[in-house]
């Protein structure tokens, strides 16, 4: 490990906002609409607000560890920290599942999208092109992906707010409900709850992002102030903007059972309220919002391999390392670019599986982390500590662990076993849980 080079304390507040927001990728409303709708029986925008809520409870928590911990690694460098290594490193282990798949489900959706407008170029040489375009970036170092995040999120702004107007028009003029206000998106009286909470299992995985701010936090100015605000401004912007799209989205199209494909639900409604030229755009659009996901997460995930690394729970000297020139862990982002190359021939249905069920394992375990560290080593037990530091997280771990249970069967299979995979290696670390492993204190990274 280079011992004098740390990470560059370069990001402003809206830098590292747009990180969040491109790793979010805004646009991924229209991507699960389809889907969506069909689980939640039309109800999506009431699970985008349930969705909200659950994520507000535990962007909470990450704010509270981020002021506490401002230094890389995200769930895993506060499990660590507050209640062990070995639990810390599960949770880094699980918290992976999201950042290295992430960019392979962008990857998959670009070649997708791009081999079906132009069929005569291989999928494979459309993922491979932006693999190699995003690694390049990444290792440019943190400005350079900084810069080209806001460049996504304004893209993807200025087309949502595209859709959203041109939807108000079709609305109007009495397509679909021909209703500006309606509860039905919220909430249908004629069906059960359990939809909207089946939708919101599946629509947490949209709000992926917020957590991944706090991995930047050796890269930010003011950590302690800068980085819990972003996280709950992505949280709670990125909630509003799906709502009202998904409002508007089924008002346009209040039927969720005439989609020809679920899967491309939303090129029906483009087209339906835009035409052609909507249509267009969103392709472009999606070129833009893909490259930013894609990269956000290989940074996220670059940055967490390397807070393991420096702690020594990975090896050292290739996890630990930092560019001389970048001041990024290049090694750990070209190791990510080399694993994406499996997107080349795995299916996008079984890597997005992968996703939402270690940010919710990891999410829990942020919000148990204030509990124990505030509630329980700082004994912050006043009527005003019990309410901020026992019942807020209390309640959303309890959420969290309710969104896991009601993933889908896939989810929970292959994250049991990435997870159990994880048990495994730590067993062999530490010689069958006989030998502690290293941890870093937190004044190391400062």
């Amino acid at each position: 490990m280079n011992e004098n080079i740390k990470l560059s304390r370069s990001l402003s507040l809206l830098s590292v906002i747009a990180y969040g927001f491109a790793f979010m990728a805004l646009t991924t409303v229209f991507s699960t609409y389809g889907v969506a709708s069909q689980i939640s029986h039309g109800m999506v925008a009431g699970s985008y607000i349930l969705a909200l809520v659950v994520m507000m409870f535990t962007a909470y928590s990450y704010g509270q560890m981020a002021k506490e911990f401002p230094i890389s690694g995200s769930a895993y460098t506060y499990t660590q920290k507050v209640i062990g290594p070995q639990v810390g490193f599960l949770i880094g282990w699980a918290i992976l599942m999201d950042y290295l798949f992430i960019p392979m489900v962008n990857f998959l959706l670009f070649g997708v999208f791009f081999s079906a407008a132009f069929p005569e170029v291989p999928m494979q040489v459309w993922i491979f092109a932006l693999i190699v375009i995003v690694t390049y970036v990444n290792v440019r170092g943190i400005k350079v992906g900084a810069s080209a995040n806001l460049l996504v999120v304004g893209v993807s702004l200025l087309f949502l707010t595209v859709f959203c107007m041109l939807s108000i028009r079709s609305i109007v003029q009495g397509t679909g409900t021909g209703m500006l206000l309606n509860i039905e998106p919220f909430f249908n009286p004629n069906e059960s709850f359990e939809y909207v909470v089946a939708g919101a299992a599946l629509l947490c995985f949209s709000f992926l992002g917020f957590d991944a701010v706090s991995t930047f936090s050796e890269e930010v100015k003011n950590p302690k102030k800068n980085i819990p605000r972003a996280i709950i401004l992505v949280t709670v912007i990125g909630g509003i903007i799906f709502t009202i799209v998904s409002y508007l989205a089924h008002n346009v199209w209040p039927n969720y059972m005439q989609f020809k494909d679920p899967d491309s639900a939303s090129y029906e409604i483009m087209a339906l309220v835009g035409g052609n030229a909507l249509e267009a755009g969103f392709l472009a659009v999606t070129a833009f919002v893909v490259f930013g996901s894609a990269s956000a997460a290989q940074a996220s995930a670059s940055r967490v391999l390397y807070a393991m690394g420096r702690d020594g729970q990975l090896p050292r000297t290739f996890f630990g390392k930092l560019s001389k020139k970048t001041k990024a862990p290049v090694n750990n982002i070209l190791l990510i670019g080399f694993l994406s190359l499996s997107a080349l021939f795995l299916s996008l249905t079984l890597v997005a599986s992968f996703i939402n069920f270690g940010a919710l394992i990891a999410f829990t375990f942020v919000n148990i982390s204030v509990i124990v560290l505030y509630f329980g080593k700082k004994k912050q037990r006043s009527f005003k500590g019990i309410i901020l530091y026992f019942l807020i997280p209390l309640i959303g771990s309890a959420l969290t662990m309710w969104l896991l249970f009601n993933l889908d069967t896939p989810s929970k299979v292959l994250g049991s076993i990435w997870f159990g995979l994880g048990v495994l290696y730590l067993l062999f670390l530490t010689k069958g849980l006989k030998q502690q492993l290293p941890g870093m204190d937190k004044d190391e990274a400062m």
